[in-house]
């Protein structure tokens, strides 16, 4: 399994995933702006105008952790949405790569005991991404199987910080 990308910024950090999806760049942009689209595959329901400068309000639909805010830093249709959450950064890219597209994923964050935990869940977003455009199901399971993959990968440092207690149903 290919993981992410690990590398310093400055003094914050930022894993990036490369992900050559089936679909026109037009329909991952709906995967990844639009409300319900996003309801399929994302862990928060994104709520706010999708504009440069709008706010959002990230919301975890099983409660697993109190709402966040954030807001809208680039929008760009259909290249680039770029969006702060708290305090970390995502920024989707899209360029058509023949009949599909390439997505750039980049998650910037402030500690690298987050790597693996946070890692391991981005991967597993980006293929429920992939399932969902494919017309498939998501896999709930999937982000522990990747968080151990991301912890051999990225090693002791970056998998400082434990999973968030989730709520169970």
């Amino acid at each position: 399994m290919d993981v992410g990308t690990l590398e310093a910024v400055g003094s914050r950090w930022r894993l990036t995933f490369v992900r050559r999806l089936d679909q026109s760049p037009a329909t991952v942009w709906r995967a990844i702006t639009e409300p319900d689209e996003l309801a399929a595959w994302f862990p928060a329901i994104v709520e706010g105008d999708r504009v440069a400068g709008a706010t959002l309000r990230f919301v975890f639909p099983r409660g697993d952790a109190p709402p966040s805010t954030g807001a809208v830093l680039a929008f760009d249709p259909p290249h680039v949405v770029e969006l702060r959450w708290d305090a970390d950064v995502l920024r989707f890219e899209l360029r058509a790569d023949g009949a599909g597209t390439e997505l750039r994923f980049l998650f910037t964050f402030d500690e690298l005991g987050r790597a693996a935990r946070d890692g391991g869940g981005w991967h597993a977003c980006l293929d429920n991404l992939d399932a969902h455009l494919a017309g498939g199901q998501p896999d709930p399971a999937a982000w522990e199987r990747y968080e151990w993959a991301y912890v051999a990968a990225l090693g002791p440092a970056a998998s400082t910080i434990p999973p968030p207690e989730r709520a169970t149903d």
